[in-house]
């Protein structure tokens, strides 16, 4: 075995040594990050390493000069607690630097516990496990379905052609939201998705087999994958295994056989090593093992060269891909679907279907007719409903546009099943991508099974659309366990993560203008059931109200008495109100979304909602917590504080209160309380 004191002679090493001592240094700086941070994983990250290196120095297809080209392979570390295997690489790569690396886990620092897509060369936010590799879905998506889009000829001469490769670990495969998104991959032939499944058998509290027995590889032949079975640190089973993978007609997993921290001394297999630094003795004996010096962060110029030995190829490559990019755009015919993509544009004017003041129309369905309107001009819009397409109004855009098939990869339409979190997980994968905007449809109430993917979207600042209907108790006879209650605010709650909840048809065809515009931040539509009266304005003036989070729908002279705030289908019950408190000056607003609000002056925030000489009241068909937050500590707070019932809409309004008169008496009682 050579070791480091033979590198004089490195050149004349054969490959296979050049690449294991490579690893074994890419383990040292694994196990010294982890260590000096004291706080890491560095077993699985050892385990995988002969794996990750392999995919990287041989196949992974890249721009050397540019970690964000376009058509680049996306690698995704689902298992996000091995980030230090990652940033290994990245330092390799020369995209980290090694101070950044010695700084692990410290504040500001670029080598956080778990990857970031901040970071240079990082696709995706990982940790939450499971979530990556339903990333890597969505990703393999958007290639398969902008690979089709954007064919340069009959030929098929492609500008969109790379692969989509994910490491997943014991724990990834545990959790739901993988096989669910396994099951979206092997049923739409996602072919040039390959997943490489670390299975060390080793968990935090022990061996896997604790918790598991499962077959993973007869769980994925049945799910339509292809599956092969390898000694996860026999090089050469792993190239047989990634050049099998590349020419299969459909995903393929490699599950790999691994050792947790493999090479140490005395702790390969030791479940311990999954979420502790090992000792620094065992690391020193370790490094003797393989050949390295004691040194910390050694990582000698002959195994980065070694390593980098594909950079002027993969750099001829990506030159010649702007080449093709450059002659693609002066093609009439591709160069509105390349802008609106790859360029990232949107490029046509938002059309506005007609929606008449005074018809009564449920925002569910304004959303399904501005779908309609908007689609054709934009071919990035691209998504779909878990399996609610009669209730969400997406029926139309499937009809029109196809479903995604593996016969039909130019269909936007993507038959999620019931699958709502592997739906937001691939939603958060497809925008991370790029090139694709990407839409999801379900009933508010399931936004639960959906929070992690919707809190992740947030945290990645990513551009997706949650379209949640059935918004409120009037679901009516669906019953509690339908009538999502505490979701508005649960969702409001999440920082960077705009909640709309429009009033009528015009606000919602507003909120979703500023949802496609709006490149860095999740969004989400709470759109009604019910029919609810469109509003005056004309839809000019009601897209710069929307604008601004929360505007006067209707007002008095002078200062007001009372100040109505409401939300969605009750904006329409509080002008009704006003209406008839014709004896009182009433200020009636409308506020589709907090977080646009928050963010005005507070000269307008003053003027729209003063701080004194008025009782302010706040109506919506939720829980009233948080509504303190603009009405204040005497003010009047109209909701519903525990679960629905399954009866008539109508009935429950009476019901819970949500009646004009109701609200009238209430009123009249804060008023009495307050003089």
């Amino acid at each position: 075995m050579h070791t480091y004191k033979d590198l004089d002679s490195f050149e004349y090493w054969s490959i296979t040594d050049k690449d294991q001592f490579s690893i074994s240094v890419l383990k040292g700086l694994i196990m010294d990050g982890v260590r000096k941070a004291n706080s890491g994983h560095p077993g699985g990250a050892m385990s995988s390493a002969d794996f990750i290196y392999l995919l990287f120095k041989d196949y992974l297809k890249f721009n050397p000069k540019d970690p964000s080209w376009f058509d680049r392979d996306r690698f995704i570390l689902s298992g996000g607690h091995m980030s230090m295997l990652q940033y290994g690489i990245l330092h390799m790569l020369g995209w980290m630097k090694l101070s950044d690396i010695k700084k692990f886990r410290q504040l500001g620092s670029q080598t956080p516990g778990h990857p970031e897509v901040e970071i240079k060369g990082v696709e995706c936010t990982t940790g939450p496990l499971g979530q990556g590799f339903a990333m890597g879905v969505g990703m393999a998506f958007a290639e398969a379905y902008l690979s089709e889009i954007t064919k340069l000829d009959e030929e098929g001469t492609k500008l969109v052609d790379h692969y989509t490769y994910v490491l997943a670990t014991d724990g990834d495969l545990q959790e739901p939201v993988a096989l669910g998104a396994a099951a979206i991959a092997g049923h739409l032939g996602l072919k040039k998705l390959v997943v490489y499944y670390d299975a060390n058998d080793a968990q935090i509290s022990g061996k896997v087999s604790r918790s598991d027995s499962v077959d993973y590889a007869t769980v994925f032949d049945g799910l339509g994958w292809n599956v092969q079975t390898i000694d996860g640190h026999d090089h050469s089973a792993m190239h047989f295994a990634i050049e099998t993978a590349k020419v299969m007609d459909k995903p393929s997993i490699i599950i790999g056989n691994t050792v947790m921290a493999k090479g140490s001394v005395n702790m390969e297999e030791d479940h311990n090593t999954h979420g502790a630094p090992l000792p620094q003795d065992e690391i020193d004996l370790t490094k003797e093992k393989l050949g390295l010096p004691i040194k910390k962060f050694y990582v000698p110029i002959e195994v980065i060269d070694h390593f980098r030995m594909r950079f002027d190829d993969l750099s001829d490559e990506a030159g010649k891909w702007f080449e093709k990019y450059d002659k693609a755009e002066k093609n009439s015919s591709l160069k509105n679907i390349i802008t609106n993509t790859i360029a990232g544009k949107i490029t046509s004017e938002f059309k506005n279907p007609d929606f008449n003041a005074g018809d009564t129309l449920a925002t569910r369905k304004a959303f399904g007719a501005i779908l309609d309107s908007i689609a054709d001009s934009m071919p990035q819009l691209v998504g779909g409903s878990a399996d609610l397409e009669p209730s969400n109004y997406t029926g139309n855009f499937a009809k029109k546009f196809g479903d995604f098939t593996k016969a039909n990869q130019a269909g936007r339409n993507i038959p999620f099943g019931v699958r709502e979190f592997p739906m937001a997980a691939m939603m958060n994968g497809m925008a991370l991508h790029g090139g694709v905007i990407p839409f999801g449809g379900t009933f508010l109430v399931f936004a639960d099974y959906e929070r992690p993917a919707l809190r992740l979207a947030a945290i990645q600042k990513v551009r997706v659309i949650h379209e949640f209907t059935h918004d409120s108790f009037y679901v009516g006879e669906d019953g509690p366990t339908h009538q999502p209650i505490e979701h508005a605010m649960s969702l409001r709650a999440i920082p960077d993560f705009s909640v709309y909840r429009p009033a009528d048809a015009k606000e919602t065809a507003s909120c979703m203008k500023l949802a496609l515009k709006n490149k860095n931040m999740p969004s989400a539509l709470l759109l009604t059931r019910q029919g609810v009266p469109v509003l005056e304005e004309t839809q000019k003036q009601v897209d710069s109200n929307v604008a601004k989070g929360a505007y006067s729908v209707m007002d008095c002279d002078g200062n007001p008495e009372i100040v109505i705030l409401a939300t969605g289908s009750e904006v329409s019950l509080a002008l009704e109100v006003a209406k008839k408190l014709d004896d009182k000056k009433i200020r009636v607003v409308s506020m589709p979304c907090w977080e646009l609000f928050d963010l005005q002056s507070d000269k307008y925030k003053n003027e729209l909602i003063p701080a004194r000489g008025n009782l302010k009241v706040s109506i919506e068909a939720g829980i009233t917590h948080g509504w303190e937050k603009y009405i204040g500590r005497y003010g009047l707070s109209i909701g519903i504080d525990h679960f629905g019932s399954s009866a008539p809409a109508s009935d429950l309004a009476e019901e819970f209160g949500f009646t004009a008169d109701n609200v009238i008496r209430k009123i009249h009682e804060s008023l009495g309380r307050l003089l």
